[in-house]
């Protein structure tokens, strides 16, 4: 059956980005943390209100508050720039010159269409034009990036294009394979389905060097 607000809503439920960059207000920082944490709580206990939820009860009355900080401290705390991870770099003293391959990178996103999860994982990798970078700063930046509403196309070109800029090099790749609970749990309630992006840059738009790259990834490196 198709609804009248999906019809309205047709980029939505296609879950189609329509911006390069996350879509935020100008004054989208002017507010404390804090003086977010108010107001979203005073929305979350509107909406549980109009559900029919009685906040009296000692399973919910501490629910809005929760919600309200875990949309501001935790899964949308990406969206603030200062939280960006201080990504140090270093000289390639010991002049390694293949790809470097961090894989199985833990995503914990959240779709921007229905706030609701996108679980996955991350595969990143770069050729070092003289610099290098903490292993564990790709982590934190791929989880800087997945921690706001997100469009999983959009996250795999942010990522690429922030450690182009960090290590000053164009040679980076990114493929995520993610589930998307809003298409796993609701709509078509499809459970098996993934989605894989990939952004290449550099050398990795040659094919014998994506295809490096790839087979790394498909190695089977479980301890």
């Amino acid at each position: 059956m198709i609804h009248n607000d999906d019809l309205n809503d047709p980029l939505g439920e296609n879950h189609v980005g329509t911006s390069a960059q996350n879509p935020l207000r100008s004054d989208a920082f002017d507010k404390t943390d804090e003086e977010k944490i108010a107001l979203i709580k005073k929305d979350v206990e509107s909406i549980l209100v109009t559900l029919g939820m009685d906040l009296t009860d000692d399973s919910l009355k501490g629910t809005p508050n929760r919600v309200a900080k875990m949309f501001v401290k935790e899964i949308f705390g990406g969206l603030h720039p200062n939280k960006k991870p201080n990504s140090s770099t270093f000289e390639n003293h010991y002049k390694y010159g293949e790809m470097l391959v961090e894989k199985n990178i833990t995503i914990y996103s959240t779709c921007e269409h229905h706030l609701l999860p996108i679980v996955g994982r991350a595969h990143v990798a770069y050729i070092s034009s003289g610099t290098v970078v903490g292993l564990s700063k790709m982590n934190r930046l791929v989880d800087y990036f997945a921690k706001r509403p997100q469009v999983q196309e959009r996250l795999t070109m942010q990522i690429v294009q922030e450690l182009q800029k960090v290590l000053k090099t164009e040679d980076v790749a990114c493929v995520i394979d993610a589930k998307h609970l809003c298409v796993n749990s609701r709509g078509i309630r499809d459970i098996e389905s993934s989605t894989v992006t990939a952004e290449f840059g550099g050398k990795f738009k040659e094919e014998k060097t994506r295809r490096e790259f790839l087979d790394y990834i498909k190695l089977d490196t479980t301890f």
